[in-house]
């Protein structure tokens, strides 16, 4: 495979963008008196979605050996019970964070377009203190709070 310089000297194959690193100190958390999305916020989110994603996936990973290693027989009716209903919870526990990997893998997507920390309905950016307790968020807290109200009116139809 050959490979090729970019403008910058750095190899890369088949199109594929070497970006600078963006540095971020270990203790950096980003602030409201800073240019909003600015390179290191934007750097600090992503990083703080990717070890969210490689977490969920580990655990996933851990999940999954745990099955296939308690598929033994076991004789007593009740413990059998037991573990079938530890098995359920699990699986329903890892088919949540399933979508919740989505859900970052969107976000990803949205740091790459230019899109993420801005609300998906009104444009206006999402709060900081959001994003960091929530970082797939994709609405500002006024414009979720309308779209639950509104679920809600037409939930209890």
């Amino acid at each position: 495979m050959s490979q090729q310089m970019n403008t910058r000297g750095a190899s890369h194959d088949e199109g594929a963008e070497m970006k600078a690193e963006t540095f971020l100190p270990d203790h950096y958390r980003p602030a409201e008196d800073e240019p909003f999305m600015n390179e290191r916020q934007v750097e600090y989110f992503r990083r703080k979605l990717i070890n969210w994603r490689n977490e969920l996936l580990a655990g996933s990973r851990d999940t999954i050996e745990g099955l296939q290693d308690s598929s033994r027989n076991i004789p007593d009716v009740a413990d059998r019970a037991s573990e079938e209903t530890d098995r359920a919870l699990e699986l329903r526990t890892r088919d949540r964070q399933r979508k919740l990997v989505s859900k970052i893998d969107a976000a990803l997507r949205r740091i790459e377009e230019g899109e993420y920390g801005y609300c998906e309905v009104t444009g206006d950016p999402i709060s900081l203190k959001r994003l960091d307790a929530r970082p797939i968020a994709t609405m500002s807290l006024e414009a979720q709070e309308r779209h639950e109200r509104r679920e809600k009116v037409h939930r209890d139809d």
